[in-house]
């Protein structure tokens, strides 16, 4: 299965100048949790509402002081609307993140592909495999120690 039978086709994006209470506000209305973060139409980071949540929390200032692309993580991992489904799910389990945008030619932002995606398409008549998916969940919400989390900062 390609990622383009399931990901979520032209995503909700931000600048990397748009604050952070706009950014929400555009979560908010789209239902999701990210936000590719696009600059003269290549993708340049993502920003989750994870990462807003804590620089707002860590920063001490309001929303509407801190952009986007002070938060924004980068280097972003992506796949491309014809990967397949297994290879996304190598990228996730490996870099422990439950959503990749999906790239184009020249970096154009085309989709996300989620967890939530994948598993939707799993299961025992389904073209990805319920293990599969166990496997690559497990890996992400494992818990690392703070050191850990500090050294991959």
């Amino acid at each position: 299965m390609k990622i383009k039978d399931i990901m979520t086709a032209e995503p909700r994006t931000c600048a990397p100048g748009t604050n952070l209470a706009a950014a929400a506000a555009l979560m908010l209305d789209a239902d999701c949790g990210i936000l590719p973060v696009v600059e003269n139409g290549r993708l340049v980071g993502v920003v989750t509402d994870r990462d807003m949540y804590i620089a707002l929390a860590t920063r001490d200032v309001r929303a509407s002081e801190l952009t986007a692309g002070d938060v924004a993580r980068s280097p972003v991992f992506t796949c491309t609307p014809d990967d397949e489904v297994h290879a996304a799910l190598a990228i996730m389990k490996q870099h422990r993140i439950r959503r990749l945008p999906v790239e184009g030619f020249g970096g154009a932002m085309l989709g996300i592909v989620s967890m939530n995606d994948i598993l939707l398409a799993a299961g025992a008549r389904k073209p990805v495999r319920d293990a599969e998916v166990l496997n690559t969940l497990q890996a992400i919400c494992a818990h690392q120690d703070s050191a850990s989390r500090i050294a991959a900062a």
